[in-house]
């Protein structure tokens, strides 16, 4: 009869990383999905129209108006003073040729979207997207 010493049935000291790797890969493609789905912007109620698609890059910076008249550059609140000059350096950042997108609240009163217009005209900008819904969305 072969006999084993206590040495062969000592507890492993060693982690195994294979469960803990598995874990990182799952909650990084999470973080990814979620991510690309915060990304949208503010929830605006679009205006309707008939459909016209315009190919634009999905980094394209994004004025949003909310109904309040809330501005919005990107995600971030700013006030309408401020625009021209944020405008301006990403203008001059990007070498002279910005475009963008205009959402507008189908409820925002007219005067604050022509405000933004306005300044967008000054600057100017010649690559504009209005962003609307088509007619036939619910």
């Amino acid at each position: 009869m072969r006999r084993f010493s206590k040495k062969s049935y000592a507890a492993v000291s060693d982690i195994n990383m294979t469960p803990l790797l598995d874990l990182a890969w799952v909650l990084l493609v999470i973080f990814i999905i979620t991510t690309t789905a915060m990304v949208q912007g503010i929830e605006l109620k679009l205006p309707e129209a008939t459909p016209h698609e315009t190919e634009m890059e999905s980094n394209t910076p994004t004025i949003s108006v909310k109904k309040g008249g809330d501005i919005y550059m990107d995600e971030e609140k700013i006030k309408l003073g401020e625009l021209e000059k944020l405008i301006r350096d990403l203008k001059a950042a990007k070498g002279g040729k910005l475009p963008l997108v205009l959402r507008g609240d189908s409820g925002v009163e007219y005067k604050h979207v022509v405000a933004v217009l306005d300044i967008l005209q000054r600057i100017p900008v010649e690559e504009l997207a209005i962003a609307t819904k088509p007619i036939n969305e619910p």
